[in-house]
């Protein structure tokens, strides 16, 4: 084992005891972050996971974990503080073993398709690893030891070896645990998705007139549906593809036979645009996918739904929007049946973001401070004051997260189209399909 891998060893186990016995500022800066990462999802049992976790996110005045502890220890080599800092580039992700000699590990990150040289750092987690197999999936947060290669940063989690539906499921519980890891080694990747969904905004807006509309929900269903037409007729003419095309001059085009373009749509549901499609982009025009957008099944019956748009916080149908609106320009919200439910549905349900409750105390202000101060019993609550706190009590996030339409990149993209296709195999003909697997989409 090299001495700069043992020495990273130290190290985290140096920084981690520091931090743990910490008092004051650093103490009350760990209970807090590790409070609102349970209230996103990880359980006790990831104790370690979160802890590991802070010692590279958490704050204290600005500071970060590392830089009190290189200030307490001032003597450390230049050579530990460098290896402490590059530890600020430490990420969590989804990774694939792709191959394993000795104490040396080869992962690929399945967000990303990139991959990494793991050096195992001490000799229990060599012992551990040397259960794990090549195609399993772990969950862990590495670190850098070197240019070239990295290290495990705490504890893994094994997932086994899963097929593609599970590994979709896999991949989508990642995205909503750990959304800002999501491409965090890949920033162009990022960039791309954020870019994505600020273009997506601009067509809705041309198309629908608005940021907003209102429907009835199979008219909406099929205005998304033309809407999402418009988008990628626009998307291949913009790759140069002519979608008046038959499939063999596709076939022709790209080097493969039709037949092998006819067993894709068969396989995948596919129509032969977005075979089209995701063949230019493997030749390497682009690196990204648009995910198809569909409303809800059980909206496309409601009475109305109101899809919003907005350059970062994505797409959302609001099935009862109109209602809220409703309790708002009426004289005493209470008389409305219902009211107190619907209030109660809007503070509690994850999909009514800050950015639904900034939007309705922009339009109306007096009304929903006054509804908030009847409904929370705090006569003294201020939308000005008092608005975020709220939203963050509900775990509201005030900042957008990626949103789902938000364009993947190419193999993510594929993987669950396959997903789904393997799961529509496995159907019996007869019956209806059930819900599609969760994931990229």
């Amino acid at each position: 084992m090299h001495t700069i891998l043992e020495r990273s060893h130290f190290l985290k186990q140096a920084l981690l005891d520091f931090v743990l016995d910490a008092e004051g500022d650093l103490a009350q800066a760990l209970e807090t972050y590790s409070a609102e990462q349970s209230r996103r999802g990880q359980d006790n049992t990831q104790q370690d996971f979160i802890i590991d976790s802070f010692l590279i996110e958490g704050k204290v005045k600005d500071q970060s974990p590392i830089d009190l502890f290189k200030a307490q220890y001032s003597d450390i080599t230049e050579s530990d503080r460098l290896l402490l800092d590059s530890w600020h580039r430490s990420f969590i992700g989804l990774f694939a073993i792709t191959e394993i000699e000795g104490d040396r590990l080869e992962l690929k990150n399945w967000l990303t398709d990139k991959y990494y040289i793991i050096g195992i750092n001490n000799y229990q987690t060599l012992q551990e690893s040397s259960r794990l197999k090549i195609g399993e999936i772990i969950l862990v947060r590495i670190a850098p030891v070197t240019d070239t290669y990295w290290t495990f940063f705490g504890k893994y989690t094994l997932l086994g070896k899963l097929g593609k539906p599970k590994l979709a499921v896999a991949i989508g519980n990642f995205k909503e645990k750990y959304p800002h890891y999501l491409y965090s080694d890949a920033p162009e990747l990022l960039e791309a998705a954020w870019q994505s969904v600020s273009h997506y905004h601009e067509q809705f807006i041309n198309f629908f007139g608005s940021d907003e509309i209102t429907l009835p929900g199979y008219q909406l269903n099929q205005k998304i549906g033309e809407f999402q037409e418009l988008i990628s007729e626009q998307r291949l003419a913009a790759m140069g593809i002519n979608p008046n095309k038959s499939l063999s001059e596709l076939a022709a085009e790209a080097g493969v036979s039709e037949a092998e373009i006819q067993a894709a749509i068969q396989e995948t549901g596919a129509d032969s645009k977005l075979i089209s499609q995701l063949m230019n982009q493997q030749n390497g025009n682009s690196k990204m996918v648009m995910p198809k957008v569909d409303l809800p099944a059980e909206l496309k019956k409601a009475e109305q739904v109101t899809a919003i748009s907005h350059p970062r916080w994505g797409q959302m149908f609001l099935p009862t929007y109109t209602k809220f609106q409703t309790l708002l320009t009426t004289e005493d919200w209470r008389t409305i049946e219902g009211a107190e439910k619907l209030v109660r549905h809007y503070l509690e349900d994850k999909y009514i973001n800050a950015f639904i409750w900034h939007r309705l105390a922009k339009n109306y202000p007096g009304a929903l401070e006054k509804l908030l101060q009847d409904y929370l019993q705090r006569p003294e609550f201020s939308l000005d004051d008092d608005l975020d706190k709220l939203l963050q009590e509900f775990q509201k996030p005030l900042k957008p997260e990626l949103p789902e339409i938000a364009s993947v990149p190419i193999h993510l993209h594929e993987l669950f189209q396959s997903a789904v296709a393997e799961v529509n195999k496995s159907k019996p003909k007869d019956k209806k399909p059930k819900k599609s697997v969760k994931g990229f989409k």
